[in-house]
């Protein structure tokens, strides 16, 4: 199958958006899902770890998209952060049930394990992973320090290649950059662990979150490096989804076109719908003064 890259944010709708040249002034909120569609490719649904949406919430998802778009829904917390994982087999399947009405707009779920979840508990996950529909795509982040390191890191990347699982990738570098002040001001509003950036190959698909720095300068060496990697596993076959976050979201979808960007110069990619969208506006012929 010929890969694909798909970018986002980790929500569709943020105020701040509007009036720049990602959302038109007076943009309102019913219209956020669809005009964020029409700009980037994929998000990391966020909306779905507090609460499980209604079938018709799931089908006006669907419905407001184009099915180019995939949604990467991360897993109620509910289940996610109850002990033990796999005693939640009912929830989790009942969860995907709901999920999968986004039919073919459904990306890779979204499985984050809290910090306390530990090598000591890795066969809770293989579990899990056992009942777990090997139809419906899965990544996996964990924030226990140990498995960043020997001997628990080769274990989890191992079950995971034999369940054709990510690994989740996050990259928190940028916000542990500049000044103390600055940096302690980043992290305070993005409560990310710190953790090493550990990039394993478990499956045909990979997936990222770069929590990036609100000033650009500080985040070009990152999304260059950053570049390289996605470009080389595109070209390798595997398929990318990359999420841009920041403590400031206003900035995260002017770091995911400035990642776009550096990515095309390794690799050749379309147009990004938010380049294509743009090109058509200032295209369009103007109407007269009573618009």
């Amino acid at each position: 199958m010929e890969p694909h890259f798909y970018l986002g944010c980790p929500m569709w709708g943020y105020k701040a958006w509007v009036g720049t040249d990602f959302f038109p002034a007076k943009t309102p909120a019913s219209d956020f899902l669809r005009l964020y569609s029409r700009r980037l490719t994929c998000v990391e649904g966020n909306t779905t770890f507090y609460a499980l949406p209604s079938e018709e919430t799931v089908a006006r998802w669907r419905q407001e998209t184009p099915d180019t778009f995939r949604f990467c829904p991360k897993v109620s917390r509910d289940i996610s952060h109850s002990a033990p994982l796999d005693a939640q087999k009912s929830a989790a399947l009942h969860f995907l049930e709901r999920i999968r009405g986004l039919g073919e707009r459904l990306g890779p779920i979204f499985l984050q394990l809290p910090s306390s979840f530990g090598p000591g508990q890795l066969t809770q996950l293989e579990h899990f992973l056992d009942f777990w529909p090997q139809d419906a795509r899965l990544a996996v982040e964990v924030r226990h320090s140990d498995f960043f390191k020997p001997p628990h890191a080769q274990p989890l990347d191992e079950l995971l290649q034999r369940y054709a699982v990510a690994r989740v990738v996050m990259d928190t570098r940028p916000i542990r950059t500049g000044s103390s002040s600055e940096q302690q001001m980043l992290q305070a509003r993005e409560r990310k662990p710190n953790l090493p950036v550990h990039i394993a190959h478990t499956t045909d698909f990979a997936f990222v979150r770069y929590i990036g720095h609100p000033r650009m300068e500080v985040n070009a060496p990152f999304l260059d490096t950053w570049a390289q990697q996605m470009g080389a596993w595109l070209k390798q076959g595997t398929t990318v989804y990359a999420f841009c976050h920041c403590p400031f979201e206003e900035h995260s979808p002017a770091i995911c076109r400035e990642l776009y960007t550096r990515i095309k110069a390794h690799v050749m990619l379309p147009s990004l719908p938010w380049e294509t969208e743009s090109s058509a506006t200032e295209t369009q012929p103007t109407q007269g003064r009573l618009f």
